[in-house]
């Protein structure tokens, strides 16, 4: 397809790209994974009656009528810490030394603070009446078994490590990782720490397209600067296809004699999705399918790949990384700076977006990057749009 909406590319690579894969990881290495099926608790946490605090376990019955002037005397029977278990069944008159997290001894049914009790040899003192359960905690306070401890498409965070840590959990089923293979186009690229020549400029694109992909989570894999000539770029996409979920470059998709790519997609054999995309910057994106990889070839603008990459590539790694929700957040927003152009066709425009505010930088040109740097959002500014005013009210999709 030619000349489509970027709804419809976005439609096109979500529908002809492979469902996620699954895999499992030790719980050591689950922070920040996203969770493929629902984990469920296998037993009750706590797993039994336990104390809150350091003190002592007794009847509560025993209790009654005890004041600070005529306590209750009950006799010592033996003392239990954290992790140990007290065996023997407590009978009237007795309490059983405990320490915060100890199982609470049969036949007891609250906790005295140690700081409230004075003992002498084996004998514990009790200055006021305690009621049934006082200071108890019940097996399955916590976490209920069968509870739902993560569900599918959830992200996994520290709290919910320790909360699979607590159920005994080793490893957990997640969605591997999208795998990623990276490339630019273009001769007169190099990279950065090489000296320039006239008419070379540095590979910005490789590190900004790479790192945004490693902040997102995904496995990369850096090919570098593949060559201006299509059949040898060709090969060099079709051999890393064989690991890649997602092949992408930016450069060479427009109509000058080094714009290979559109080559290249034949090259490889191919089905090619879409060529150019009704937005700008970014228009003369290619999508296509190698095989079991998906493909996608951007503008070498520095801005244009940005974009392009934000709002065509990242619904599609969100797809193939298995999380719930593909499309990027929207908001309406009011505009605190005027934008002067006339927009014929779509336009996305760089801004930093704050509750319900937007502003927009000086620079909008496609080959600057540098002020997009600070910005979180991008204004959809719709096609036949004349020029924007202070306090219009426009779309923005946040980054």
């Amino acid at each position: 397809m030619e000349d489509i909406t970027l709804e419809q590319a976005v439609e096109l690579l979500l529908q002809h790209s492979p469902q996620p894969q699954k895999e499992a990881v030790p719980l050591t290495e689950a922070l920040g994974r996203i969770v493929a099926e629902d984990i469920r608790a296998s037993f009750d946490n706590p797993p039994f009656d336990r104390s809150p605090l350091d003190g002592y376990a007794l009847i509560a019955a025993d209790t009654k009528g005890a004041t600070a002037a005529k306590p209750a005397r009950l006799r010592l029977a033996g003392e239990e810490c954290a992790g140990d278990f007290y065996a023997d069944r407590v009978h009237p008159g007795e309490a059983v030394r405990i320490m915060t997290g100890g199982a609470m001894p049969q036949g007891t049914d609250a906790v005295i603070r140690q700081e409230d009790v004075t003992v002498a040899g084996e004998e514990v003192r009790i200055p006021y009446p305690l009621r049934h359960h006082e200071n108890y905690c019940f097996a399955g306070e916590d976490i209920r078994r069968g509870a739902v401890l993560v569900t599918a498409g959830e992200t996994i965070t520290a709290a919910r490590l320790a909360v699979l840590a607590s159920q005994g959990v080793a490893s957990v089923p997640v969605w591997r990782r999208p795998r990623v293979a990276v490339a630019s186009t273009g001769d007169e690229l190099v990279m950065p720490g090489t000296p320039l020549t006239p008419g070379k400029i540095y590979n910005s694109n490789l590190f900004l397209v790479a790192g945004r992909l490693r902040e997102l989570g995904c496995d990369v894999a850096v090919m570098g600067v593949v060559p201006d000539e299509a059949e040898p770029a060709a090969r060099r996409l079709v051999e890393k296809s064989a690991w890649a979920d997602l092949l992408l470059t930016t450069g060479g998709v427009s109509v000058g004699k080094k714009d290979i790519m559109h080559d290249v997609v034949t090259y490889m054999g191919a089905e090619r999705l879409f060529q150019g995309v009704q937005m700008k910057p970014g228009y003369p994106a290619i999508g296509y399918r190698l095989k079991a990889a998906m493909g996608l070839a951007l503008s070498g603008n520095p801005f244009a790949a940005y974009a392009t990459f934000e709002l065509i590539a990242r619904p599609l790694l969100a797809k193939l990384a298995g999380r719930r929700e593909t499309a990027l957040p929207r908001r309406r927003a009011v505009l605190l700076d005027a934008f002067p152009k006339e927009s014929r066709g779509r336009r996305f425009v760089r801004a930093f977006y704050e509750e319900g505010r937007v502003r927009l930088p000086e620079q909008h040109a496609s080959g600057s990057l540098f002020s997009a740097a600070g910005c979180n959002a991008f204004v959809d500014i719709p096609p036949g749009t004349g020029k924007l005013e202070k306090g219009a009210e426009v779309d923005v999709v946040l980054l």
